[in-house]
């Protein structure tokens, strides 16, 4: 089989040179198309490692939010177990509203007045749980607040002590005062 050069050499279309030319040349194209495939094909896989790397960053994201409310749901559930495990009674006869701030609102509860006098002596704390308010010694309600501090009603202690300018120093505030 004669190629297309060949028969041109033979009727004397072109000459040695020329062919030789073409074949130079068309080998150096062959040559820039397989560096060009092959760029393509790096391309082609820099593109797969970037989509591949982006699923696994989501996934990542994924899997940390997960854990995050898996975290929340366990630290709620200890929560609900130390309240009801550590609970006190408001009292038999509870008589005595008991006001306090809970967030941006002002809540109530009925207690009797020795368990009035310990929540204001600091040894019963309110905590906000399932809806309603229950009471816990103080040492549990630190616990608490370690894992939830806005559910801990903090009542703030009142100092007895009368500073020497006070111009109200003789006015002393009723202990059974109500608001």
């Amino acid at each position: 089989m004669m190629g297309l050069a060949d028969q041109l050499l033979k009727a004397g279309l072109v000459d040695k040179k020329k062919v030789k030319v073409v074949h130079q040349t068309k080998g150096k194209q062959e040559k820039d198309n397989r560096r060009a495939g092959i760029e393509a094909v790096d391309e082609v896989k820099l593109a797969a490692q970037e989509q591949q790397r982006q699923a696994a960053e989501k996934a990542r994201l994924a899997n940390a939010e997960r854990d995050a409310a898996a975290r929340q749901k366990a630290i709620a559930a200890q929560i609900t177990q130390m309240v009801q495990q550590n609970k006190q009674s408001k009292g038999k006869h509870g008589d005595i509203a008991y006001n306090f701030t809970f967030g941006t609102k002002i809540e109530r509860i009925y207690v009797s007045a020795a368990v009035r006098e310990h929540l204001v002596a600091g040894r019963l704390v309110i905590v906000g749980e399932g809806g309603g308010y229950e009471l816990v010694p103080r040492v549990i309600a630190d616990k608490i607040a370690e894992r939830n501090p806005d559910i801990v009603v903090r009542v703030k202690q009142t100092t007895t002590a009368v500073e020497e300018d006070d111009p109200y120093a003789a006015f002393q505030i009723p202990d059974d005062l109500m608001w």
